[in-house]
């Protein structure tokens, strides 16, 4: 029987999972299928209730339903549990949906393999926002035995909310001591869509930032953002928002059709056509 998996959220008409995942399925012989399937939040909680009914056998969710689509099911890996989101749902043998969140796995994914050994001797790293991206991020650095995650974000409070669902080794600060904070960490990973085509600029002042700290922003469209490009030109290591979405796709391709696939160069290739950019 063919198996059929989708993108689920709204909206998921640009979404790029489908080429990612078609790719594989073509490249391993696989007979599946990976589809859009548009779930306005109004009906995010019947879609995920009645995901039995759905013909799938397991989907990815995007926003902006991550939450409602936790809530819906049996039993959530440990990373979805803290997030309190799952983006990988997929059907047990016992029919049980089961969620997990791939996110922070994606975000290590992509820096072990543009960064190798990234996170030797890493005790400290600011991240700015307070979103689901963000929530990714602060549990996949505090999984690789980061000491402190300094959670920076424009309204303060939701920062502090943040620290609240991630302890003592999160910290939040206002976006006022940023200039402070990023003289003294080994990483800054921007989750806002500060810089991303469309949206302001991220602004912020790199003078005091060590030569040696990496950073990482999640946006991908332009794939050199404003803050990549002004931290490698003083040298700072760097990767670029892509990766991410391409490695946070493998956990979840493996599960439902039985395959780990691998992030290739080809794969990155063809995802930079997609977005009009030449590799």
């Amino acid at each position: 029987m063919k198996r059929r998996a989708a993108i689920t959220g709204f909206p998921v008409a640009h979404s790029r999972s489908p080429l990612i995942h078609g790719h594989w399925l073509a490249e391993h012989g696989i007979e599946g299928s990976y589809e859009k399937i548009a779930v306005p939040p109004d009906a995010a909680q019947a879609f995920y209730g009645d995901f039995r009914e759905s013909g799938l056998v397991g989907c990815n969710v995007t926003v902006p339903n991550k939450e409602v689509a936790a809530a819906a099911c049996d039993e959530l890996d440990d990373a979805a549990r803290a997030m309190g989101a799952a983006n990988t749902l997929w059907l047990d043998d016992a029919g049980r949906l089961i969620g997990a969140n791939t996110d922070g796995l994606g975000f290590l994914g992509n820096l072990d393999q543009t960064l190798p050994g990234w996170d030797n001797g890493l005790s400290h790293a600011v991240v700015l926002g307070a979103g689901g991206a963000a929530r990714a991020v602060i549990w996949a650095l505090l999984s690789r035995g980061v000491k402190t995650v300094v959670i920076v974000n424009r309204t303060y409070q939701k920062a502090a909310d943040l620290q609240v669902r991630f302890g003592t080794d999160s910290v939040a600060r206002h976006w006022e001591d940023l200039e402070e904070l990023v003289g003294k960490t080994g990483m800054l990973v921007n989750t806002t869509s500060l810089g991303m085509s469309g949206q302001p600029p991220l602004e912020i002042d790199l003078r005091n930032l060590p030569e040696s700290a990496i950073v990482t922003d999640l946006v991908y469209v332009p794939l050199e953002t404003p803050l990549l490009a002004r931290a490698r030109a003083r040298g700072n290591p760097v990767a670029d928002g892509l990766g991410m979405l391409m490695h946070q796709a493998v956990p979840a391709f493996e599960r439902w059709f039985g395959v780990r696939p691998r992030v290739t160069e080809e794969l990155r290739a063809l995802v930079l056509a997609d977005l009009g950019r030449a590799p």
